[in-house]
């Protein structure tokens, strides 16, 4: 069993975290003792990671094939100029390791895929998808809704962002199930719709928006206390800097319900 016993460095490291009511010392040993999943160490992914290393989160687990551009920079703060070349997923261990020594990290150097996301997803509390593309956003939400895993999920391009909470296989507080990411976004758009962020560009600071709200979210969920964004999707218009959220529920005999 892990010690999720906090020592006193731990103590003085998130004491701005244990003396809020709503946290206090039990909520700290809860993400101590989390195992969370990250897909991608990219623009969502290096925020979400480095506020949940410095939040406590026990174990962190990151997937993602890539190596560390130039181009990456703009965005990605977890990594550094030094680490044009090396495996996104060594970069972001090597960040993690220098922010905080008692987070263990686990790397998992290879795409996301229909064959792998399963077992990967079944040896985590919480996954957190930073992925930029759709086919990995439907696999991730499918794949945690089928094993029963939360999903954090978040989305940006150019100027503007979204994220939501999924957990499909748990009942709202009226006894209704949560609705899956398909109830929001039923099927995937044609290939070529949507332009990439190497095509149409993208904001820097925006991915830092959106993935530092993944990750409170994530805290949210994982600590048990606030209300986490089920069943609402929350949309940031960063041109005229205003959110906004919408509702969606669990689709009823192909409707909307």
């Amino acid at each position: 069993m892990t010690n999720t016993s906090l020592d006193p460095s731990e103590i003085a490291r998130y004491a701005r975290h244990i003396i809020l009511p709503e946290l206090g010392g039990a909520g700290q040993q809860k993400l101590k003792a989390a195992r969370v999943l990250v897909i991608g160490a990219g623009g969502l992914g290096a925020p979400v990671l480095q506020y949940l290393a410095a939040a406590g989160i026990g174990t962190l687990g990151i997937v993602d094939d890539d190596v560390v551009s130039l181009s990456n920079l703009q965005r990605q703060v977890i990594h550094r100029t030094a680490d044009i070349g090396q495996a996104k997923v060594e970069s972001a261990t090597a960040a993690i390791g220098a922010l905080n020594p008692h987070v263990t990290v686990e790397t998992h150097g290879f795409r996301l895929a229909a064959d792998n996301a399963e077992t990967l997803f079944a040896q985590y509390d919480l996954v957190i998808d930073g992925s930029d593309n759709f086919d990995t956003r439907y696999l991730a939400a499918d794949t945690a809704a089928a094993i029963g895993v939360p999903l954090v999920t978040g989305a940006v391009g150019r100027f503007d962002g979204s994220l939501t909470v999924l957990m499909p296989y748990r009942l709202d507080k009226d006894g209704a199930p949560n609705p899956s990411y398909r109830d929001l976004f039923p099927e995937k758009p044609p290939a070529g719709v949507v332009p990439s962020c190497a095509e149409a560009g993208i904001i820097g600071a925006l991915t830092g928006v959106i993935g530092t709200m993944q990750a409170m979210e994530a805290i949210k969920v994982i600590a048990g206390f606030g209300e986490p964004l089920v069943g609402r999707l929350l949309m940031y218009d960063a041109l005229s800097a205003q959110f906004s959220t919408i509702r969606y529920r669990r689709r009823t005999q192909g409707r909307a319900g």
